[in-house]
């Protein structure tokens, strides 16, 4: 992918982790964007509580994953660093 549609991807995602952001930081935790790769993979790390909690997997998932690919259809998943 060119670096003008890489630019314009991550920056979408970007804006979409910070629509998530607010419901991750109430229960003590964060999250922090790694890398877009050329498979259209997501890759975050989750931080605070959300790094340590047992249902981490399940936030990333049903939350992350699904608002990142809700707004950018390209996306084909979301995944912890």
């Amino acid at each position: 992918m060119d670096e003008a549609k890489r630019q314009d991807l991550e920056k979408r995602v970007n804006e979409t982790i910070e629509m998530v952001r607010p419901y991750l930081v109430a229960d003590g935790g964060d999250i922090r964007f790694v890398e877009l790769t050329d498979e259209m993979v997501v890759k975050v790390e989750l931080l605070g509580a959300c790094g340590a909690c047992p249902y981490s997997i399940q936030t990333l998932k049903n939350g992350v994953e699904q608002a990142v690919k809700k707004q950018i259809p390209e996306i084909k998943e979301v995944i912890s660093a």
